[in-house]
């Protein structure tokens, strides 16, 4: 048996300053507000609305455990609810160019992401119905994802 793939879009998350916690005892964790950004691919088309976060927990090895939150309104008014947890990591020399702000290339680390997709939009029944998977990489003060329905 073979899983198949249909690309559904691509997203660019857009970010603003994450608020640090600190220390706590899940691991160092930090809020990453989302503020913005877009959706342009195959099966959906529209723009992230300025709310949602990543709830970002730092664990020992410096693997980074994701879980974002967030919407997107789709050209012709639908509002999907995106929830996005995954894993990041990276050596350490990359992990500090990417907190440097460098852009560094996606295939120089991990990335990758489950999302889940809800809408009581009739057109959109069918993310519903789905599971997604997401591979990508932070580029500045952004997320670019790459999203695939998981058929």
């Amino acid at each position: 048996m073979t899983i198949a793939l249909t690309h559904a879009t691509d997203l660019v998350v857009e970010l603003s300053r994450p608020h640090e916690m600190g220390d706590c005892p899940a691991g160092t964790r930090r809020i990453i507000p989302i503020v913005g950004g877009t959706a342009q691919g195959p099966l959906l088309t529209g723009r992230i609305l300025p709310i949602g976060a990543d709830w970002q927990t730092v664990l020992a090895g410096g693997i980074a455990d994701l879980d974002a939150r967030y919407a997107i309104e789709t050209d012709d008014g639908a509002v999907i609810e995106v929830l996005s947890q995954g894993i990041r990591h990276a050596s350490a020399e990359v992990h500090a160019r990417i907190a440097g702000g460098e852009q560094v290339d996606p295939a120089e680390y991990y990335m990758r992401t489950a999302i889940r997709l809800e809408s009581g939009h009739p057109s959109y029944d069918w993310v519903n119905r789905a599971l997604f998977i997401a591979r990508g990489g932070k580029v500045g003060s952004t997320v670019r994802l790459s999203v695939w329905r998981v058929d």
